[in-house]
Order: C-alpha cells, then sequence, then structure tokens
C-alpha cells in the first residue's frame, strides 16, 4: 500500500491508525463501507463548504448521511453555508472528489465532526486518495487536530 500524506502527519503526530486499501477505488462512500464490512455510521466523508463571510469550513459526517447546512452555519458561526463545486475542490484542498480528507489540506480550514463520530470506538475515513482509508479513534483526533464536535446532520 502507498502512503499517503494523510499517513505521514499521522505518523508525525504519534496518533495509530489502520489503513485500508478498498478494491475498485469507490469513490461513493456507502459502497466504500460495504467493501470495508464497517457499519454506515461510522465511515465518514469530508464535505467543503463556503461560509456568508467567504471562508471554508469542513465537515466529516457519516457516509450515511447528509450535511445540514443550517446546523453546519450555526456550529461554525456564521450566517450560512453553502457546499463548495466540486471544480473548486482540488485547486483549494489539493484532493480530488471522493479522495478528500480532513487531514492535510493546503490549508487548515476549521473542521467540524459529526457529534455521532463520539460513539464509535474507531472511524474510517479518507487517507488522502481514492480507494484509501483509514482507521482511528475519533477523540485522537479532536486532540491532535483544531477539530470539535457538532450536531450537524439532517435530523441528527
Amino acid at each position: 500500500m502507498e502512503k499517503t500524506n494523510v499517513m505521514r502527519i499521522l505518523e508525525q503526530k504519534k496518533i495509530p491508525f489502520i489503513p485500508h486499501e478498498v478494491e475498485g477505488n469507490p469513490t461513493d462512500g456507502m459502497t466504500v463501507a460495504t467493501l470495508l464490512n464497517a457499519p454506515a455510521y461510522s465511515v465518514f466523508k469530508t464535505l467543503v463548504t463556503v461560509g456568508s463571510d467567504l471562508n471554508h469550513y469542513v465537515f466529516v459526517v457519516p457516509v450515511s448521511e447528509t450535511l445540514d447546512l443550517k446546523k453546519g452555519a450555526k456550529a461554525m458561526g456564521v450566517k450560512s453555508i453553502a457546499m463548495l463545486k466540486q471544480k473548486e475542490l482540488f485547486p483549494l484542498t489539493g484532493y480530488v472528489h471522493g479522495g478528500c480528507s480532513p487531514i492535510g489540506m493546503k490549508k487548515p480550514f476549521k473542521t467540524c465532526i459529526d457529534e455521532t463520530a463520539q460513539l464509535c470506538d474507531t472511524i474510517f475515513f479518507s487517507a488522502g486518495k481514492i480507494g484509501y482509508q483509514i482507521e482511528t479513534e475519533p477523540n485522537l483526533l479532536t486532540a491532535a487536530f483544531d477539530f470539535f464536535y457538532a450536531d450537524v446532520t439532517v435530523g441528527g
């Protein structure tokens, strides 16, 4: 398995993780969960938004859930947020759709992990490349990075 920048950063911060390679390089989160044989609530996707203040905000939510834009805006302390256009993702973050990780973006953005992650012993998220996933304890992420928890999913 090829080592990604996400893996290098986790190693630098001494955060234990398990790398997973997913066959077929799927970009759909539910497919990734199935191939990992993991419950969908423990597999997370990384979503990038732009706020009414023109700053960018990152959300890490279960693949089975939808980001609630109003809750997300409230969590970030802005009037409103909108999803980033797909064509803007790579220039902004250095990641492609389906391989976006909250770790190792070109520059750090305020990042929120959906509070349901706290119910999981470990969560899975992109290792920064399509077909590569990281499994680690969510509380290690909030301790090592400037990430926080909030209820940001529809109906959550």
